[in-house]
């Protein structure tokens, strides 16, 4: 819980959910809203992965350049950009801007 209190906006927390024990799920059923979730705030769960693993990622990562490739949209043109997920190679992410 205190993983999810202490998340930024829109932050994600991965844990590796393999298995479960009782005294997780009571914890998940725990979750409150507007303390743990709000603000766009996920939990996301990965399987069969280890910590050696998630490691050797982590390097991996930091060696090589990542550059998200994004699509930015106005609102009013939402619908361009729904149609160009579902018609055409996607390639990063398409962001809908709110205002100007």
């Amino acid at each position: 819980m205190d993983a999810m209190r202490n998340l930024r906006p829109g932050g994600r927390l991965v844990i590796n959910a393999i298995r479960k024990e009782d005294s997780d799920k009571g914890t998940l059923l725990g979750l409150d809203y507007g303390e743990h979730l709000w603000r766009e705030k996920e939990i996301k769960s990965v399987a069969n992965i280890t910590r050696r693993d998630i490691r050797e990622f982590l390097d991996i990562a930091a060696a090589i350049p990542i550059q998200p490739t994004t699509e930015s949209y106005a609102l009013e043109d939402a619908n361009k950009a729904l149609l160009a997920l579902k018609f055409e190679p996607v390639k990063g992410a398409k962001v809908l801007r709110i205002s100007p």
